[in-house]
């Protein structure tokens, strides 16, 4: 198994009673509530607990992409790349991810990624997003465009990588003449490509078909949604004729470990409560826009993943779902064996800071969890020889 570090950076030091006056801590919530010198002292930290993973030997350190909201204050992941890409040595610095719908020229992250891949000396984990539904606000994209533009800017990334003499690319969203990147990705063919999810039918589909067989993340979810669309993903590769592996699935999850399981509820539970019920605190319609998703996508996570979320109000409540793992080191090596052998996943993202959670009790986190959880699950999750399959062949 790999062992990654998710940060969302959020911002720590946000007054929850905000609450009181404001409906949603994403788009509408007032930025007099940001306190740039806080904001400043929290990024210094934030880079220093990635930071400190790589020390430890975490796999890798990801980052994301999200837009005016306290939940997470890394509207643009690839400036914390570019300067994890310098003070790291060894841990993959996966982006996770870039929503590539929201943007007017996709050669534009083509050109990031591969700077970052060579700054990093090949480090790169490409993640591409269409973005949450509050996204769509923020930017004024037309959501009902998102899976086009997605897989159209995925195609010219994909062309902009690989081709080695310059071409036009006409597409219905995105135009341009001149196709010739400088530079090229460390990384041939180019970077792996990781897809972050919530479970979106179509997303499985299309990531697990055997012309990409790219690795799907499955963001933040109860047990028996992220069973669902693992087992959908393995299901699609059999239909497209291979066998799916461990490595291209990943489960990330917020996780706790303490010196015993009281410590550690203990020392969570205001935190956690609080992510999911301040942070993640935003209306259905900016979630879901119209348009956004299909029909049967829509229904299935109203019907599973929101449903769980709007009852998933206390820390019990979230250890029961699946959906946090907490405890000392041996229930969370325990409980993440148990979940491994559900769910057949060979990489774990591991969000180890919770929305308030300070400094001293995220590096307590951090460190326990590097020495006493990972190097007794790393053996599980290991790529199958398949080369004797039939379906494989």
């Amino acid at each position: 198994m790999k062992f990654f570090f998710f940060h969302l950076m959020p911002y720590a030091d946000l007054d929850l009673s905000y609450a009181d006056t404001h409906d949603s801590a994403w788009l509408t919530l007032p930025n007099r509530y940001f306190d740039p010198a806080k904001g400043q002292a929290l990024y210094q930290r934030f880079i220093g607990e990635l930071e400190l993973a790589d020390q430890l030997n975490f796999d890798g350190i990801c980052v994301n992409e999200h837009h005016q909201t306290a939940y997470g204050i890394m509207p643009a992941p690839n400036l914390i790349a570019a300067s994890l890409a310098r003070t790291t040595k060894q841990a993959k610095i996966a982006v996770l991810g870039r929503a590539l719908p929201l943007v007017n020229s996709p050669v534009a992250i083509a050109e990031e990624f591969a700077m970052l891949d060579n700054l990093s000396n090949g480090r790169l984990i490409a993640g591409f997003v269409r973005g949450i539904g509050s996204e769509y606000h923020a930017s004024g994209v037309n959501p009902t465009l998102s899976h086009e533009r997605f897989y159209e800017a995925h195609e010219l990334i994909l062309r902009a990588w690989t081709e080695r003499e310059p071409f036009r690319f006409a597409g219905r969203h995105y135009e341009f003449e001149h196709v010739s990147l400088w530079p090229r990705p460390v990384q041939q063919p180019h970077p792996p490509v990781w897809i972050p999810s919530q479970g979106s039918t179509e997303t499985i589909e299309w990531t697990a078909a055997a012309a990409r067989k790219y690795t799907y993340l499955q963001t933040f979810s109860p047990i028996k949604v992220a069973t669902k669309a693992f087992d959908a993903y393995r299901e699609v590769a059999r239909k497209d004729g291979y066998e799916s592996q461990p490595s291209q699935l990943g489960w990330a999850v917020p996780i706790y470990v303490a010196e015993t399981d009281e410590i550690a509820r203990r020392e969570l539970k205001p935190h956690v409560e609080a992510f999911f019920n301040r942070f993640l605190r935003f209306p259905m319609e900016m979630r879901m826009p119209p348009g956004y998703s299909s029909v049967r996508s829509t229904k299935a996570l109203i019907e599973s993943k929101f449903a769980a979320r709007s009852s998933a109000t206390t820390i019990d409540g979230l250890i029961e779902l699946g959906m946090i793992v907490v405890g000392s080191p041996e229930t969370v090596r325990q409980r993440l064996a148990a979940y491994h052998a559900d769910l057949g996943f060979g990489n774990l993202i591991a969000m180890l800071q919770v929305a308030s959670l300070p400094a001293d009790l995220t590096e307590k986190n951090i460190r326990l969890f590097a020495s006493e959880v990972m190097p007794h699950l790393a053996a599980l999750g290991t790529d199958r020889d398949t080369a004797a399959s039939p379906i494989a062949a």
